[in-house]
């Protein structure tokens, strides 16, 4: 049984020239229909058999920005989630927030409505970096929006990002130590990338930003592995470090191949081992579920090899890697079965290792994830 849910909210003041989310920028006018759709996606949730509601591990609001919704909205839309699951105990409840958002009224809010955890988008404590994102706040800003947000919520992530066009290692480290100066109980941290049909591809096509060069990046990886470190803050995700006890139990489920529920557009749930992903156009979700139409656009049934596959590549994303005993227990398949020759070759290359717990990346194999999962496919 699923117990995790993400919530998709499209809503943001402005469209960052990185971003290839789902998202609808400077159309708040459309925040009630969205509202107002999302209850007749939800109510396609079937109650559990003795009756009630779904009971949840983790829920998580992202976006988007979900804090672009007016108080009263948001307060709509927990009523719209909680009529169909009710949270479990001790469950986590997340929710992503732009510094700029984050008002007392707003936390209050929030920690009322049972938000136990908030992801602060802050990407960078440089200026000049912050005004090459497109990110509305300053670096000033975010100690005095931390100090609002633990009035009523402790648990508290803050996003960055490095990689950025003009931003060097010395750069770098200094935005982390800032973030770490602010102890957080987690940090994610994420290279740049620069994704067809953004701006930012368009802007680095006509020279107009220039990446750093592939072996300051690379140094700046390893700034995002042992700076953290250090500070107490484990990695446990290839992107994400916490202080023990404040993992990301969404995000973890995602990892550890868990089922989960989405909704919103954009928002791709699995089921049964079913995987469907909702409509990406904001307007064409939104039509589908007025004109009472499901909002599913894709869904694909994964064989046993393809499903066992998608669950390396998961599980991979996680410093603890593939459980050895676990694997071949939800799977059916025993990891040398299924990846006797591409294993034995990433073994030698120096980007895996294993041992009887099961598999893992090596630290080398961490700096060139995507191309060792790739060789699983």
């Amino acid at each position: 049984m699923h117990r995790s849910v993400y919530v998709h909210v499209p809503f943001c003041r402005h469209r960052c020239g990185y971003c290839d989310f789902t998202l609808v920028a400077g159309r708040d006018d459309l925040a009630d229909r969205y509202l107002a759709a999302l209850d007749r996606e939800l109510d396609r949730v079937e109650p559990p058999e003795a009756g009630g509601r779904r009971e949840l591990d983790t829920l998580f609001l992202g976006g988007g920005t979900p804090t672009r919704l007016t108080g009263p909205q948001l307060d709509r839309l927990f009523a719209s989630v909680f009529r169909r699951y009710q949270l479990g105990e001790g469950a986590e409840v997340s929710v992503e927030a732009n510094p700029s958002d984050v008002t007392p009224e707003l936390i209050d809010r929030l920690a009322d409505a049972g938000v136990n955890r908030i992801s602060l988008g802050v990407q960078s404590f440089d200026a000049a970096a912050l005004k090459t994102l497109e990110r509305d706040h300053l670096p000033a800003d975010v100690p005095r929006v931390l100090e609002t947000v633990r009035r009523r919520i402790d648990n508290v992530s803050l996003d960055l990002i490095y990689a950025v066009p003009g931003q060097d290692l010395a750069g770098w480290e200094e935005t982390l130590d800032a973030a770490l100066a602010l102890e957080p109980t987690h940090l994610s941290t994420y290279g740049l990338t620069f994704e067809k049909g953004t701006a930012f591809w368009s802007r680095r096509r006509r020279g107009e930003l220039i990446s750093p060069p592939e072996e300051s990046e690379r140094d700046m990886y390893a700034a995002a592995m042992d700076r953290p470190a250090a500070a107490g803050l484990r990695q446990y995700e290839l992107s994400s470090h916490a202080r023990p006890g404040f993992e990301c139990r969404h995000n973890r489920a995602y990892w550890s191949g868990d089922e989960f529920e989405a909704f919103g557009p954009g928002a791709a749930s699995l089921l049964g081992g079913v995987r469907r992903m909702n409509h990406r156009g904001v307007l064409g979700w939104l039509r589908r579920l007025e004109a009472g139409e499901s909002p599913w656009i894709e869904e694909e049934a994964l064989g046993p090899a393809d499903r066992a596959r998608e669950l390396v590549m998961l599980n991979l994303r996680r410093v603890e890697g593939i459980d050895g005993e676990d694997f071949p227990r939800r799977t059916g398949f025993k990891i040398d079965e299924l990846l006797s020759e591409e294993l034995l070759e990433q073994q030698r290359l120096g980007l895996v290792e294993r041992d009887d717990a099961g598999v893992r990346l090596t630290r080398e194999g961490r700096f060139v994830a995507d191309g060792v999962m790739s060789a699983f496919l």
